[in-house]
């Protein structure tokens, strides 16, 4: 044994060949403080030993490094010295690597992301097998690489391929990354390792020439001067045009890459360093980072489910067909789920299975799947005019028509045809789960699976609890929720639930600044542009539809009449009256058609303006925002404190997956924590004359008063 860590473990396996193998005691590799300290001492002795003539670094998990812990950043970013201190360290733990006096070979299987792909990068031959999966994601943690991958990644597969990659952030297959030269040969798995000690026993007898392979992520890099500033100049305008003005990281890279082109190694480590440390230091970065850590609570608490689930989902059925139950039978039948389609008119099991077919079209059209899977996943879901077709299913997923008396009675009748163990869920937007529960004999096994349109893409459920829905029947449907590919987000029943609920007094605060006059599509300019939302509140309100709309201002004005009144003198009430319902009838605030190209158009409505009276009131951008957003922000507030929902970080996920929350801002608590406690109160209590939604609640003052935190503890 050369080396033994607590995560590392170093050994001679034959021919004067050692082999660094990354173990740590996890489920998976990462570069923690810990591992990195162990990196640098295993090599530290291998550079060292006697008689070593080649270093092979594998992995003894299915996954080779998963990357740097993140866990660890929110403390590592705490304090500027420390973090540039901590970068500069850690980046030069991988030169070790690059400088040991012998050839380097890396065994690269499955994951190997961020500080695992700069890993890679520090040896002179990359093996894959076909389970891998290389990337380097940190833009997508407002960060860029930091432990040379800005340095050796353009040296390696050339300045453009490189800004792609780390600009966007995106995974490749071995494949992917053997073609622009990352990977010298892809294996098959069981074929890994016995590839890996063969190439680099083809350095040692001199049939590769590993320092020529070494000398050129050493040097300055080696592209003319013409192609570089072209290559930079086209990489900036995608940057400007894709990531804008909030995602500071893509930005970043590009500009880490141009300063450290020209120099060597340590100096454009330098440039590397000194842009990483900038990032660590920006509210996207730190907001990116926070969705990372909630999204794990999040996926973390399902896995648990799972677990304690008394009863596993093998077979679902879908009650209702159309374009949300054959989205939602897509989706459980394409993770492995077989599942019934269930309607009383057959031209409605026609259009499921026809909106099935459609998203699976596509992904065909993309390469994402071929044929054979296609007709696969369609064979799994089973159209069905008749009740006895879903008698044996383990879950029954009602998604008819939103109104209170057809779902009871569906409800009702489809529990005397499944079996007495058999878990009965409703895909509601609006309507009190404890009142649809009243239908059933057994409401322990019944709860809410709210599915956000369209169901392929929306990665959100939330998952309503009864008064009496029972924890198992919780557990069951989060698993099946996982299952399906979901983020599953557990609240309690109420009015709206908890997404529908925060985004109404969104809603409500836009369409008062619309009822005094003010421009809807200037509003959705402010808010797309400036704030970050992908879709400004009168264009959402067009998206979800204006009679939705319409028809939740009652479901709320009914569960919060004083804060939440109806008001039928309003934008939404009054485009609903004239039935401009919104994308689906192609007129709402926006008129919808085709261009001249057969493109989807949208088009300010000059008739809108007529019909709700808009004078052109001039806004401040900051009004705008402290309008809508403050409503959103408070009523979050409220569902964390009236136990709706159980955590900030499960909020702010929720809107993130449910909404489109920008997320730069991190969520609604993020942006909370991020504008400061204190600031928020000031702003909220100028405008507390515009009514109760301004209101920050007490709960709010007094952690604001005490320095508290959302996300302590």
């Amino acid at each position: 044994m050369i080396y033994q860590g607590e995560s590392i473990r170093v050994e001679f396996v034959n021919n004067g060949i050692a082999e660094l193998q990354f173990a740590a005691a996890g489920s998976v590799n990462k570069f923690d403080q810990k591992t990195l300290e162990e990196f640098s001492q295993a090599l530290a002795t291998l550079a060292e030993t006697p008689d070593l003539r080649g270093v092979i670094v594998t992995s003894s998990k299915p996954t080779f490094i998963v990357g740097a812990d993140i866990t660890e950043f929110q403390t590592l970013f705490a304090d500027l010295e420390h973090t540039k201190k901590w970068v500069h360290k850690a980046s030069r733990v991988f030169d070790q690597l690059e400088d040991l006096p012998v050839p380097t070979v890396a065994a690269v299987t499955g994951f190997a992301l961020g500080g695992g792909c700069e890993a890679t990068l520090a040896c002179d031959y990359r093996v894959a097998d076909t389970t891998a999966t290389i990337g380097l994601p940190e833009v997508k943690l407002g960060l860029i690489p930091g432990f040379g991958g800005t340095m050796r990644l353009p040296r390696i597969i050339g300045p453009d391929n490189a800004l792609e990659w780390i600009t966007t952030g995106k995974n490749n297959r071995a494949a992917d990354a053997q073609k622009v030269g990352l990977v010298d040969a892809v294996v098959a798995p069981e074929k890994l390792r016995d590839a890996a000690l063969a190439m680099v026993q083809q350095a040692i007898d001199g049939d590769l020439d590993w320092r020529a392979k070494r000398q050129p992520k050493l040097e300055p890099l080696q592209a003319n001067d013409t192609e570089l500033t072209m290559t930079l100049v086209t990489a900036k305008g995608m940057v400007a045009a894709k990531a804008g003005k909030h995602y500071p990281a893509p930005h970043a890279a590009i500009k880490a890459i141009e300063d450290g082109a020209r120099k060597h190694r340590e100096e454009a480590l330098n440039a590397e360093n000194e842009a990483f440390v900038g990032l660590t230091q920006t509210d996207a970065c730190h907001a990116q980072v926070g969705i990372f850590m909630a999204d794990q609570y999040v996926k973390g608490k399902a896995k648990k489910a799972a677990k304690q689930a008394s009863k596993e989902i093998k077979t679902a059925a879908v009650l209702g067909a159309g374009i949300m139950g054959g989205g939602i039978a897509y989706q459980s039948a394409s993770k492995g789920v077989p599942v019934v389609m269930k309607d009383i008119r057959q031209e409605a099991l026609d259009q499921g299975m026809n909106e099935a077919s459609k998203i699976l079209s596509k992904l065909v059209e993309r390469g994402k799947i071929d044929h054979k899977k296609m007709a696969k996943i369609l064979s799994s879901i089973t159209p069905t005019l008749l009740d006895d077709a879903v008698k044996h299913v383990d879950i029954v997923v009602e998604a008819v028509v939103e109104n209170p008396d057809v779902k009871g009675k569906v409800l009702a009748q489809m529990e005397d045809v499944v079996a007495d163990d058999a878990i009965i869920v409703s895909n509601t937007s609006t309507i009190s789960i404890d009142r649809l529960a009243k239908n059933l004999k057994d409401p322990s096994r019944f709860c809410g699976m709210h599915f956000f349109n369209p169901v392929h893409k929306m990665p959100l459920v939330e998952v309503i609890r009864g008064e009496k829905t029972s924890d198992e029947t919780v557990a069951a449907v989060v698993a099946y929720a996982a299952r399906m590919g979901k983020t599953a987000i557990v609240v309690n029943d109420c009015p709206g639930f908890l997404v529908n609920r925060v985004l109404f007094p969104y809603l409500a605060g836009f369409a008062g600044m619309v009822d005094e006059g003010a421009d809807f599509a200037g509003i959705d300019k402010i808010m797309e542009r400036q704030f970050g939302w992908p879709m400004g509140p009168a264009y959402l309100s067009d998206v979800v539809g204006i009679d939705t709309a319409d028809h939740c201002t009652v479901v709320m004005a009914d569960g919060f009449p004083t804060r939440m009144p109806r008001d039928t003198s309003s934008a939404i009430a009054k485009l609903a009256a004239a039935e401009r319902f919104g994308q689906k009838n192609g007129k709402g605030f926006y008129n919808y058609g085709v261009d001249k190209k057969g493109r989807p158009s949208k088009e300010k409505a000059p008739e809108v303006y007529e019909l709700l009276g808009i004078s052109g009131k001039e806004l401040s951008a900051d009004e705008i925002i402290a309008r809508t957003m403050i409503p959103l922000v408070n009523e979050c507030v409220r569902c964390l404190e009236e136990g709706i929902v159980s955590s900030a970080a499960e909020c702010d996920i929720a809107l993130l997956y449910g909404l489109g929350f920008p997320p730069f801002r991190g969520g609604p608590f993020r942006y909370l924590e991020t504008m400061g406690l204190a600031n928020f109160v000031a702003l909220a209590d100028q405008y507390a004359h515009l009514g109760e939604m301004y209101h920050v609640t007490d709960g709010l003052r007094d952690m604001a008063k005490a320095g508290k935190s959302y996300f302590a503890g």
